[in-house]
C-alpha cells in the first residue's frame, strides 16, 4: 500500500519545520458524511483491501441484491477475490527506488542549509495546505484522461487521490473508470480485488450507510476507498448508464472523488469530463504530446466557458531530460484558457509499479501537491 504519511512532513522537515494535519470543520463535509469516519474505524472482518465482502450492518448479502438496471434479473453470486499481480510475476518485482539519486539529495540537502528561503518554502507549504483542506457542502468530482495511453493518466490519478487522501479528513474515493486492464489499482498498492464499478451499481442503495457501501470498496491508507474498473479481465467495458448510477450513488458519502477515464474519445470518458466540477488532461512531455492536446483544448473552446476554464494539463515528464521547451509549451497551451502543470520526471514512478509517496523525489511531491491544490480550487468554483 502506498504510506502517505510523510507526504507533507517530508517536505517540512526538509526544510527545518514540522508537519501540520488540518482538519475538517465539524458539519463542514457532504451532507450524508458527518463525522469523519477513519479508516481503521470502518475496518470489517476481512479487511475490503484483502477483497471482503460487505461490512456489519449491510441491508442483505450481495447474493441477495435485485439488480437496478433495467431488464436485469438478480445480482449473480459474489464473485471471488483476485489478486492484482499474478504470482508467478512476483519474481520479476524489483525493490523500489527513490526517485531521485542520493547525490541529488545529498545537494538538495546541502542548499536547503546554506540557503536563506526555507522559511519561504514552509509558509508556502502551509498556505497550499489549507487550500486543500478547504471544506466541501457536497462531493467534488475530479475526471482525469489523456488523449492516448502511455501519457502518465493513472498516475497523475493516483497521486491526487493519495494527496487528498492525505490532506482531508472527509473520505476520499478513487474510481478506476478504465475497465479494460486498467491500473489504478497497481499503482494504489491493491493486493487484490473482488467488487468492481459494474458489480456496485447493481448493489448499491440510497438507504445504505457510508459503512454499508465501503464494504463493497478497497481500503486505502489515509481513509480513501478505491473502487476498480475490472478484476484484470481483457476487453472489459463499463457501460455508460452503470458508471452513471455509481456516481450519483456514492457522490454524497465522499468530500473528494476522482475518476481514472479511459482515454479520450471513449463514451465513458466523455460522460465524466462533463459530470465532473474539474478535468485534468495528461499528455508526455513531448512535442506530439503538446501538439495534440493544444488541438484537443482548441476544440475544447468551443464547448461552454467552464469546460476549459476547469481544466488543467499535465504535461509528464517521461525521461530525464524533456526533448522541448516546457516553459514555451505552457505559455502555448495556456494561451487556450486551460492551466498548466509539469510532473517531473521521477525513477520511483517511471518502474510503474505500487506508488510510495516516502520514495518520491522532493520536487515530485511538491508538484503533486500543487497540482492538487490547483485542481481542488477549480472544483470549488462550479457546484
Amino acid at each position: 500500500m502506498p504510506n502517505a504519511d510523510n507526504w507533507q512532513g517530508d517536505v517540512l522537515r526538509d526544510l527545518g519545520g514540522s508537519p501540520q494535519r488540518g482538519g475538517r470543520q465539524p458539519g463542514a463535509g457532504p451532507h450524508d458524511v458527518g463525522t469523519p469516519v477513519q479508516g481503521s474505524d470502518v475496518a470489517v472482518p476481512g479487511s475490503p483491501a484483502q477483497g471482503a465482502g460487505p461490512g456489519p450492518g449491510a441491508p442483505r448479502r450481495p447474493e441477495q441484491q435485485v439488480s437496478h438496471t433495467p431488464g436485469a434479473g438478480p445480482h449473480r453470486n459474489t464473485p471471488d477475490s483476485l489478486p492484482v499481480v499474478d504470482g508467478a510475476l512476483s519474481g520479476a518485482i524489483r525493490k523500489p527506488r527513490h526517485g531521485e539519486p542520493l547525490a541529488s539529495r545529498a545537494a538538495h540537502t546541502l542548499r536547503r542549509i546554506v540557503s536563506s528561503s526555507a522559511a519561504r518554502e514552509v509558509a508556502e507549504i502551509t498556505r497550499t495546505a489549507e487550500r486543500l483542506q478547504q471544506p466541501v457542502t457536497t462531493g467534488r468530482q475530479i475526471a482525469v484522461t489523456s488523449i492516448r495511453g502511455g501519457a502518465g493518466k493513472t498516475t497523475v490519478a493516483a497521486l491526487l487521490g493519495t494527496t487528498y487522501a492525505h490532506y482531508r479528513q472527509d473520505p476520499v474515493l478513487l474510481v478506476e473508470a478504465d475497465p479494460a486492464l486498467g491500473s489504478l489499482p497497481l499503482r494504489l498498492g491493491s493486493q487484490s480485488l473482488r467488487w468492481t464499478t459494474g458489480d456496485v451499481a447493481n448493489i448499491v442503495e440510497p438507504q445504505m450507510s457510508l459503512l454499508d457501501v465501503t464494504g463493497y470498496l478497497v481500503q486505502l491508507p489515509d481513509n480513501a476507498w478505491l473502487l476498480p474498473g475490472s478484476q484484470g479481465r481483457i476487453g472489459a467495458m463499463l457501460d455508460t448508464r452503470a458508471y452513471e448510477r455509481v456516481m450519483v450513488s456514492l457522490r454524497r458519502y465522499f468530500g473528494v472523488t476522482v475518476v481514472d477515464c479511459e482515454t479520450l474519445p471513449a463514451e465513458v470518458a466523455r460522460v465524466a469530463l462533463s459530470a465532473a466540477q474539474a478535468r485534468v488532461l495528461t499528455a508526455p512531455a513531448t512535442l506530439e504530446g503538446v501538439t495534440s492536446t493544444y488541438n484537443v483544448l482548441e476544440w475544447m473552446k468551443g464547448l461552454p466557458r467552464h469546460v476549459i476554464d476547469g481544466t488543467v494539463v499535465v504535461l509528464t515528464e517521461q525521461m530525464p531530460r524533456a526533448g522541448i521547451d516546457l516553459d514555451k509549451a505552457a505559455q502555448q497551451l495556456e494561451s487556450t484558457g486551460a492551466g498548466v502543470q509539469v510532473l517531473p520526471y521521477d525513477r520511483h514512478l517511471a518502474a510503474g509499479g505500487a506508488i510510495r509517496t516516502e520514495l518520491l523525489a522532493r520536487s515530485t511531491r511538491q508538484a503533486a501537491t500543487r497540482l492538487a491544490a490547483d485542481v481542488f480550487q477549480l472544483s470549488q468554483k462550479r457546484r
